[in-house]
């Protein structure tokens, strides 16, 4: 494939000139590591003690990285992507809550979403995160094969009944699901709900995608063996591809409770675990659907490769390329604007219940070697480009 990620005047095309200087504001804070983990414990703290924060998280990080507060709100980013051909996953990004209602709350919310998807061609997928159903803890003992109390019981069964809800929604409404990966230790028990919902709602085609996260050392060996039973079984397989977003806090774990660690040892393990995958995935679209979730331009680079060897149509529905909204623009809408299917996922919420994902969004760009200098050297070009 030609080199196409170079070009900022695509990949930047829809930022006016005071978001694009914004953008490069942020990204040059996000550099520097003592600063992010002060502005963390600073941000944390006002929002515990009500400080009135909001509109300046909203005038800065939140616009950058969010496309709105509710649904509604995030048409307009949305329409606007997709007259550059970058679809939309609109992403309800409310992470830690506890409670049985804050949970159906969630169902609710993503049945709405499918709506969305069901009418708007710009936004093909729907998504939930696992935790948006049921209480990590709760997965974690289940994973372990604990007994659980009858009221557990109870609580276990509203999890699976909320996976089977939406599931069968989005199949009955022929709409595919995205279900988010999470931290290890709860991710066994939702890997078996999740194929569950795949051999149930999945069998003329991937409706419902599970997602591995591929800095983990054992993801290919269990894609393998999912698409043994897969076979065997008679159902499609959906599976989102990412590296993964909770390297450090696997290792500290693992460290501390001295089990081994299920992260590669190394970045340049994860990423041939990352491209060994897809391209077992792109080698098995006969009963697979890929939805390659990177912000890696090699990787993109080689899905593109293997599609063209293969003689993949780069539209075919079987291939994604998904990243996120507010990074790495120069590979979404240069693969878009190249024939690819790309979709950005785009977070929405209250200011105050999504500042835990845009922590996290900014602990990650400062973690990763290189993604933070990548986005200022891009940017930084698009400004000279533009002042030229």
């Amino acid at each position: 494939m030609e080199p196409i990620f170079n070009n900022t005047e695509d990949a930047f095309a829809l930022k006016t000139d005071s978001q694009l200087e914004r953008a490069y504001f942020l990204f040059k804070l996000i550099a520097n590591q003592p600063l992010v983990r002060i502005g963390t414990a600073v941000t944390n703290f006002a929002i515990k003690a009500h400080l009135p924060v909001e509109s300046l998280i909203r005038a800065t990080v939140f616009d950058h990285f969010c496309g709105g507060t509710t649904e509604e709100e995030c048409i307009p980013v949305v329409d606007n992507m997709f007259e550059k051909g970058v679809c939309s996953v609109l992403d309800y990004s409310v992470e830690g809550k506890e409670e049985q209602t804050q949970f159906d709350a969630t169902l609710e919310k993503i049945l709405k979403i499918l709506k969305f998807v069901k009418e708007k061609e710009a936004i093909p997928f729907a998504v939930f995160k696992p935790t948006g159903f049921g209480r990590i803890d709760l997965y974690e003992k289940v994973g372990k094969g604990e007994t659980l109390t009858t009221d557990e019981q109870a609580e276990w069964n509203r999890v699976l009944n909320r996976f089977d809800v939406v599931c069968k929604k989005a199949h009955e409404m022929d709409v595919a699901l995205l279900i988010d990966g999470e931290e290890s230790w709860m991710q066994d028990a939702a890997d078996n709900i999740v194929a569950d919902m795949m051999r149930t709602y999945n069998k003329e085609k991937p409706i419902v995608y599970n997602t591995l996260q591929m800095y983990r050392w054992d993801r290919l060996d269990y894609l393998k063996q999912l698409h043994m039973d897969a076979k065997a079984q008679g159902f499609h397989i959906g599976m989102k591809l990412v590296r993964g977003a909770y390297m450090e806090k696997e290792n500290k774990r693992a460290k501390e409770q001295g089990y081994t660690s299920p992260i590669c040892v190394s970045k340049l393990a994860t990423d041939a675990n990352f491209d060994a995958g897809v391209a077992y995935m792109l080698d098995n679209l006969d009963c697979m659907a890929l939805f390659a979730g990177t912000h890696n331009e090699e990787s993109s680079y080689k899905v593109a490769e293997i599609m063209e060897a293969k003689q993949i149509a780069n539209n075919d529905t079987h291939v994604w390329f998904g990243q996120l909204y507010g990074m790495s623009d120069h590979i979404s809408f240069n693969l878009a604007k190249a024939g690819y299917n790309v979709a950005k996922y785009l977070p929405f919420g209250p200011v105050r219940d999504v500042m835990p994902y845009l922590i996290r969004r900014a602990e990650e760009n400062t973690s990763v070697a290189g993604q933070t200098t990548r986005e200022l050297s891009l940017l930084k070009q698009e400004r000279k480009r533009r002042k030229l």
